[in-house]
C-alpha cells in the first residue's frame, strides 16, 4: 500500500508538467493517498455480482493496475494482447487500506475518496456499504470527470476495504466520443473502447465545511472587473466569510483581497462573486500570464478552508468575419488533437509538440483529457477548443446523457483561460436528425443559448462541420465552420473560393446551415475546422515527408490569402486506423519542420482583420 504523501505544491510553484500528481485543476494544501496501485479484479460475464453480494465479500481471480482500462485488464488476465467485448461488460475491483491517522487539530475533518474518472456507470461500496457521490448518485454516471464521496466515520476501520463495479455498453445513446458503439463500428475513424478506472482514485481529509474543488472564472477585461463562481459544500449550517485574495505568480503579497458574507444552509451551494483587479495583465498566446487565487470559507471559529489555482484574463469574441483576443483580431493556427490512449506524460509531449508546430489552437476532438492538461495549455499559452463527448444517436435520453455531460465537464474545467471554444456536436453524431427534427434542434439552440448567459467567456459552436442551425436567419453558432478534405490544390482553392464567397451548400458534405434561411454576408467569422489529413501513399496522401511539408505550405497560403478566422489542421498524431499524424504519438517528436502550422509571420499575402 502506497505511504500517505506529503501536501502538493502551493499553485505559486505548482509545476503543470507532473508537480502536481492529482489530475485535478483546484490544489488543496491538505495531506492525500494514493489509492492507485494493484487491484484484485474480476470480469462479471454474467452479471450475477449484485445479486449474488459480491461488495460482501468475494474471491478474485486476477489483479489489476489502476489506473488502466478495463480492455487492458482483460488482455492480461486472459493472458493475450487484445481483448474487446461486443455489447457490455461489467467488471468488479477490490483492494484494502489502512486509514491514515487523523493529525491533530483536524477534528473538524473529514475523510474524501475521489475518483479522477471511472465509467461509465460507477457503484462503490466502503467495508459493503454502498457509497452516496457528494451529488447524492447511487450509480455515477460518465467516465470523463472527476467524482467524490464523504466517509462517514461509521462506516471506517482501521483497515477498509473498498469495491467498486464499473459497467459499460455499446449503448449508442451515452457520450462516446469516437469509441464504438452499435451504430458506429471499430475501424477508420472509430476506435476501440477504453472504458473503466481510466484516472486515478485518492483518499483526504477535507473540512467539514470547504470549498469544493471547481472554480469558474469570466472576465471583463474593459472594466478590470473577474467574476469568480465557487461552491461551497457546509455540514454546520451558519454565517461563514468566502475572502477571495489574488497574488501574482511570484509574491507573497496580495495584489487584491475581498471579504464575501455568506449564510449557509446544510448542502452544496454556487455562489458568484465579483473582484476588481486594477492592473492586471492579460492572458494571451504572446504572455500567458497567470494569477494566483487562494480561496478561503472561514466559519464563525475563524478556521479557515482553502483552495488555491491559478486563473488568467482573457476575452474571447467572435466579431463580423474574424475572431478578436482581448478586442485584437487573432487568426486561428489550429491542429485537431484525438488524444486517444496516451498516457499523461504523452499527452504533455504532445501539446509541446503542437506548439512547436507553430499552433496557437488545439481542437481536443470530442473527447475527456487529464484536467492537468488544461494547466499545461494555461501555461504555454495554448488555446484550447474543447468538445462534449458525442453519444452515437438522437434520441431524448441521448440528449439528457449529452447535456449532463456537458455539464459535468464545465464544472471542472470553466476556469482555464485557455479554454476559449465549446462544441457542442461534431459531424452530426448524436443529432444525425438535425435538419429534420425540431426537438433536436431546439435541444441544441437551447444549450447554446444557456453557454451565452451562464458561460459568456466562451465561443460556442452548435455542429462543427456543417449543418448549423439557423433560427428566424440567425446562426445558432459563433462560428460557421466547415470540413473541407482534398488532396487536389485546385479543388482546394475552389472550395475555398466558394465558401467565403458564402455558398452555403456543395462546400463541405452537407449544406452549411439548416432551419430557417441564413445569409452569410460575412457576419460570422468562417473557420476551416478540418482539412489535409495528408498521410502517406498507403493512405492516399504524398510519398514522403518532404512532400507531406510541401502540400501543407501550399494549402496554408489559399487559407491565408482569403478572409478566414482560422483553420484546424488533421491531425496531431496517428491513432489505430488513421496514419496521417504528424507527431510521433510516443515521443512527440516531428515529422515534418518545426512552425509548419504557424501562418501568423509568413508574410505570404495573408488577409488581415480591418481594425
Amino acid at each position: 500500500m502506497s505511504e500517505p504523501r506529503t501536501p502538493p505544491p502551493t499553485a505559486a510553484g505548482a509545476q503543470p508538467d507532473g508537480g502536481n500528481r492529482l489530475p485535478r485543476a483546484v490544489l488543496r494544501t491538505n495531506n492525500y493517498e494514493l489509492l492507485d496501485g494493484e487491484w484484485f479484479f474480476a470480469i462479471d460475464d454474467a452479471d450475477c455480482g449484485l445479486r449474488e453480494g459480491w461488495h460482501l465479500g468475494h474471491r478474485y481471480e486476477h489483479k489489476a493496475q489502476w489506473p488502466g482500462s478495463i480492455e487492458d485488464h482483460m488482455a492480461a488476465a486472459k493472458g493475450h494482447m487484445a481483448s474487446a467485448w461486443q455489447d457490455e461488460v461489467v467488471a468488479w475491483y477490490e483492494r484494502e487500506f489502512t486509514l491514515p491517522a487523523r493529525p491533530d487539530g483536524q477534528d473538524n475533518h473529514l475523510y474524501q475518496l475521489t475518483f479522477g474518472a471511472c465509467g461509465y456507470e460507477t457503484r462503490v461500496w466502503l467495508n459493503g456499504h454502498q457509497l452516496r457521490t457528494i451529488e447524492g448518485e447511487d450509480v455515477h454516471y460518465g467516465e470523463y470527470t472527476s467524482f467524490s464521496y464523504e466517509l462517514h466515520e461509521a462506516h471506517l476501520r482501521p483497515v477498509n476495504r473498498l469495491t467498486v463495479r464499473i459497467a459499460d455498453t455499446m449503448d449508442a445513446e451515452t457520450p462516446r466520443g469516437k469509441q464504438e458503439s452499435h451504430v458506429y463500428k471499430r475501424g477508420g475513424i472509430w476506435y476501440q473502447t477504453q472504458t473503466g478506472a481510466v484516472r486515478s482514485v485518492w483518499l483526504e481529509l477535507v473540512e467539514r465545511n470547504r470549498l469544493r474543488s471547481r472554480v469558474g472564472v469570466d472576465s471583463t477585461i474593459e472594466d478590470q472587473l473577474v467574476r469568480f463562481n465557487l461552491s461551497t459544500r457546509i455540514q454546520d449550517p451558519g454565517q461563514y466569510t468566502l475572502r477571495l485574495q489574488v497574488f501574482e505568480r511570484a509574491t507573497d503579497q496580495p495584489m487584491a483581497t475581498s471579504d464575501f458574507p455568506l449564510k449557509l444552509e446544510a448542502g452544496q451551494r454556487q455562489q458568484r462573486v465579483v473582484m476588481e483587479l486594477p492592473g492586471a495583465q492579460l492572458w494571451s498566446p504572446e504572455s500567458p500570464t497567470l494569477y494566483r487565487l487562494v480561496g478561503q470559507l472561514i466559519d464563525a471559529n475563524g478556521h479557515a478552508a482553502q483552495i488555491e489555482t491559478l486563473f488568467g484574463l482573457r476575452k474571447i469574441e467572435s466579431r463580423g468575419r474574424y475572431v478578436y483576443l482581448n478586442n485584437q483580431p487573432i487568426y486561428l493556427d489550429g491542429i485537431l488533437y484525438q488524444p486517444g490512449t496516451a498516457t499523461f506524460e504523452e499527452m504533455q509531449r504532445h501539446m509541446h509538440a503542437m506548439q512547436a508546430l507553430g499552433c496557437n489552437l488545439v481542437r481536443v476532438h470530442i473527447a475527456g483529457v487529464d484536467p492537468r492538461i488544461y494547466n499545461l495549455a494555461d501555461e504555454l499559452g495554448l488555446l484550447l477548443w474543447v468538445e462534449v463527448p458525442s453519444p452515437h444517436s438522437s434520441t431524448h435520453r441521448s440528449r439528457e446523457n449529452h447535456r449532463a455531460e456537458l455539464l459535468r465537464m464545465l464544472a471542472l474545467i470553466e476556469s482555464h483561460p485557455s479554454v476559449v471554444i465549446w462544441s457542442l456536436y461534431n459531424e452530426d453524431w448524436g443529432a444525425q436528425d438535425i435538419a429534420t427534427n425540431p426537438e433536436t434542434r431546439r435541444y441544441i439552440v437551447d444549450m447554446y443559448h444557456y453557454m451565452l448567459i451562464e458561460h459568456p467567456q466562451f465561443l460556442v459552436v452548435d455542429n462543427d462541420g456543417w449543418q448549423h442551425i439557423s433560427q428566424e436567419g440567425r446562426l445558432k453558432s459563433d462560428l460557421l465552420t466547415a470540413h473541407l478534405y482534398t488532396p487536389d490544390l485546385t479543388r482546394w482553392q475552389e472550395l475555398l473560393d466558394r465558401l467565403v464567397a458564402g455558398e452555403l451548400e456543395g462546400t463541405a458534405a452537407f449544406p452549411l446551415v439548416v432551419g430557417d434561411p441564413f445569409f452569410y454576408r460575412r457576419q460570422k467569422p468562417l473557420i476551416v475546422s478540418e482539412w489535409g489529413g495528408f498521410g502517406f501513399p498507403d493512405y492516399g496522401g504524398p510519398q514522403d515527408a518532404a512532400a507531406r511539408t510541401a502540400a501543407i505550405v501550399a494549402f496554408k497560403q489559399e487559407l491565408r490569402r482569403r478572409p478566414i478566422a482560422g483553420d484546424v489542421y488533421t491531425q496531431a498524431t496517428n491513432i489505430e486506423d488513421e496514419r496521417n499524424g504528424l507527431i510521433d504519438p510516443h515521443t512527440g517528436e516531428l515529422s515534418v519542420p518545426t512552425g509548419l502550422l504557424n501562418s501568423r509571420s509568413s508574410g505570404s499575402g495573408e488577409t488581415t482583420p480591418e481594425r
